[in-house]
């Protein structure tokens, strides 16, 4: 099956799972500072109306905003932009204070200058008229300058990766390298390791959705390292493994696991493998930093009627919903949640808006 037709059917699974929960198929710290003067420049005035729905507001005219991450203390907001059907993939930057978003990849300011001695392997440049952002992970490499990875389907199944540079004023984003993974399964979000490999989640092969739906184990975390191949961790195998972080010390690794509801802490320092898990009342997503030693993540209520976002404190594995929405609210498939000072940040798989709300 080619890629960008699983993406789609996978696509169309998450709305289905989506209706069945009672929703609508309507289109370390993770926490940021208000954006800088430097950053702010270089953001588009691209504001679209976009009501609000009471205890939420929103940003429209992102397609898809799967993913969220916050671009280090610049504090503009990253976020993927998956394929619909009929529609090309999109990466935003947003800026929060004038509720105004960048489209980067089609934007003036990008370009490709592959690196062939860290991405020897790589075929070529991303085909940016065939692609599907997935799931994002940036790494600071000096001031305002980042290595940024995204999981991204279409033309290929490849973590591809970029130079984001905001340290002029505006956003330059340069395509440098790629790491090829297997065309017949759909990989779902990243993580940076500090060598510059990393660590991605296969979210569902050929097979398609129904094993995920039956909380059966399909797919496992791959690692990748520098000069190396592409590898399957032993004992990372979940149900429809999703989102992924590390720890700063690269320990331990937090997967969601889609199928079972469950947020896993793999102990990377043991060969295979171990594990401990939490089960959670949401069908979660994406992962990412919170507050020091708190992890968010977001999805779909487990009993319909709306979503959550969850806060998980990782020296406990201990849970609490801090914040979500009804079935009535604008926005739903909701995929990913990011703090922001005292605010909580949510996008969604199929939509187009990114919100924001109070963090409870």
């Amino acid at each position: 099956m080619k890629t960008k037709h699983l993406s789609s059917v996978i696509c169309s699974a998450l709305v289905l799972l989506l209706s069945a929960c009672g929703g609508s198929d309507e289109t370390g710290s993770g926490t940021t500072q208000a954006p800088n003067a430097a950053a702010s420049a270089s953001i588009a005035q691209e504001v679209i109306p976009c009501p609000s729905d009471p205890g939420i507001s929103y940003i429209c005219g992102l397609m898809n905003a799967e993913d969220l991450l916050s671009i280090g203390d610049t504090g503009m907001i990253l976020t993927s932009g998956m394929t619909s059907e009929g529609v090309n993939g999109h990466l935003y930057m947003v800026n929060p204070l004038g509720d105004s978003w960048e489209e980067l990849v089609s934007g003036p300011n990008y370009s490709a200058d592959q690196d062939d001695s860290m991405f020897p392997n790589c075929p070529g440049p991303l085909d940016v008229s065939n692609f599907s952002a997935h799931g994002l992970a940036l790494n600071e490499t000096e001031a305002n300058r980042f290595d940024l990875y995204i999981t991204s389907h279409g033309a290929r199944e490849a973590i591809e990766v970029f130079d984001l540079d905001l340290s002029e004023g505006i956003a330059e984003l340069t395509w440098k390298g790629c790491v090829t993974l297997d065309e017949t399964i759909m990989h779902n979000s990243v993580a940076i390791l500090a060598d510059g490999g990393f660590v991605t989640t296969e979210f569902a092969d050929e097979s398609g959705f129904e094993p995920i739906f039956a909380g059966e184990i399909n797919g496992g975390v791959k690692e990748w390292h520098p000069g190396g191949e592409v590898v399957v961790l032993e004992g990372s195998q979940l149900s429809g493994p999703n989102g992924i972080v590390v720890s700063d010390d690269e320990r331990y690794m937090y997967v969601a696991a889609f199928g079972t509801r469950e947020v896993v802490r793999f102990d990377r320092s043991q060969n295979p493998l171990t594990k401990e898990t939490i089960t959670l009342d949401i069908v979660l997503d994406n992962i990412r930093w919170g507050e020091p030693g708190k992890l968010l993540t977001a999805g779909g209520n487990a009993e319909g009627g709306g979503w959550s976002v969850v806060e998980v404190d990782t020296s406990t594995m201990e849970a609490v919903r801090v914040g979500g929405m009804d079935a009535e609210a604008a926005i739903h498939g909701v995929s990913s949640a990011l703090q922001v000072n005292d605010e909580i940040w949510v996008g969604t798989y199929n939509g187009d808006r990114i919100g924001y709300f109070t963090k409870q």
